[in-house]
């Protein structure tokens, strides 16, 4: 058998399949939707493709949720493979917080009992990948040891929800800032 295969598809299905969930995730940043069939153009598949892939656009939505949270929480033990653990927890909360574009656009797209089964799915992962991060910063002294990772993630919330208006994306930047500076350990 000379044909590539990675978790059951061909690779060059699996790479189509990448460059769609990569075309509908940069459409659910920048406007919250997508046309099936603009995202088959921008990805540069046909629609035949596209819908072996994802049946519907929920389908195709909830794939690229999924894959955004895997990523998301495994990044936290990669950061904190390179980076201080204070500085580990910036750079997450920074892909959280682009996660969060994406996830701001799910609520038109998706029905309240499907959000609702996909965030108890994912809740506990994420809660696991702040609670590394901040072990690990308060193990080295620079996170305070009274935070527990619920209460990051309820601090964090503005960015998942409220209206994106032009000046959005540099008030989070210092919203996350803020919540950074309120995690340090004082001296």
């Amino acid at each position: 058998m000379t044909e590539a295969r990675r978790g059951g598809l061909r690779a060059d299905a699996e790479h189509n399949r990448a460059r769609i969930l990569s075309a509908a995730r940069d459409a659910l940043a920048a406007s919250g939707g997508f046309a099936m069939n603009a995202i088959a153009h921008q990805a540069g598949v046909g629609q035949g493709t596209l819908y072996r892939h994802f049946p519907t656009r929920e389908a195709l939505v909830l794939a690229v949720y999924r894959q955004d949270v895997n990523e998301l929480v495994e990044a936290a033990p990669a950061l904190l493979a390179q980076h201080e653990p204070a500085q580990a927890l910036g750079l997450w909360l920074d892909r959280l917080a682009a996660f969060g574009q994406v996830k701001h656009g799910l609520p038109g797209v998706l029905h309240a009992a499907t959000r609702a089964d996909l965030s108890g799915e994912y809740y506990g992962p994420v809660i696991g990948a702040i609670g590394t991060l901040l072990r690990a910063g308060q193990a080295a002294g620079t996170i305070r040891p009274d935070v527990e990772a619920e209460e990051v993630l309820l601090l964090v919330n503005f960015l998942w929800t409220g209206d994106r208006d032009p000046g959005w994306e540099q008030r989070s930047g210092h919203m996350l800032q803020v919540v950074l500076d309120g995690l340090r350990a004082r001296d």
